[in-house]
């Protein structure tokens, strides 16, 4: 299982990518301290824009191998080794280092790093055809004034953000309550995320 390095770039690239790997703006913030945690391909053509790394993925440098990785998978239809091994997927986190523990799960991402690193990192993923956005943070940085009320009303109305944007929750398990409110996502929305990603992958073999 690779960590979350970048990889399939020009030797040039590393110019535009080393800055976000040695990032220290936000350490004194840190309960942990900085690590930051994201996957680039330069053949990845489905970006995963999500909240920030967890304290698992924070110890591992691995992103999404954990729970809410589990979930994740699940939804997108895709087993470890599509997942993990293949140069599909991009992780392009809102905040990409663990940014601590609160009093209803951990901490919101950083407001430093979205505005610091998401343009250089999409600028360095070319064949995205897909940004899948996880949760509020990113859905309120992407889509703007376009996003609705709530985030339930938005991810009911993830097809007006098709072809570039998916909208999902977050697949943690802390949103079990959530789910089972809303069963209307994994019966309606998952199978169209699904197709999507299994045609991307297609185009990519």
């Amino acid at each position: 299982m690779p960590l979350s390095t970048p990889t399939g770039f020009a030797p040039e690239a590393k110019l535009a990518y080393a800055p976000i790997t040695a990032c220290r703006v936000c350490a004194e913030h840190l309960p942990l301290g900085p690590r930051p945690i994201f996957r680039l391909h330069g053949a990845a053509t489905i970006a995963l824009i999500s909240q920030a790394p967890g304290r698992l993925a924070h110890l591992s440098g691995v992103a999404w191998d954990d729970p809410s990785g589990r979930k994740l998978r699940e939804w997108l239809g895709v087993d470890e080794t599509q997942f993990f091994d293949s140069p599909t997927f991009a992780v392009t986190p809102m905040g990409m280092c663990y940014p601590g523990k609160g009093k209803g799960g951990d901490l919101p991402p950083r407001p430093e790093c979205a505005p610091l690193w998401q343009d250089t990192l999409l600028k360095l993923l070319p064949n995205v055809k897909l940004k899948i956005l996880i949760g509020a943070y990113s859905q309120k940085h992407y889509l703007g004034a376009r996003r609705k009320r709530t985030l339930t009303e938005t991810v009911r109305s993830y097809e007006e953000y098709l072809p570039e944007y998916f909208v999902l929750p977050h697949p943690s398990p802390r949103n079990g309550i959530f789910m089972r409110r809303n069963p209307w996502i994994e019966e309606e929305v998952i199978p169209e995320l699904r197709r999507r990603v299994a045609a991307l992958l297609l185009d990519g073999q």
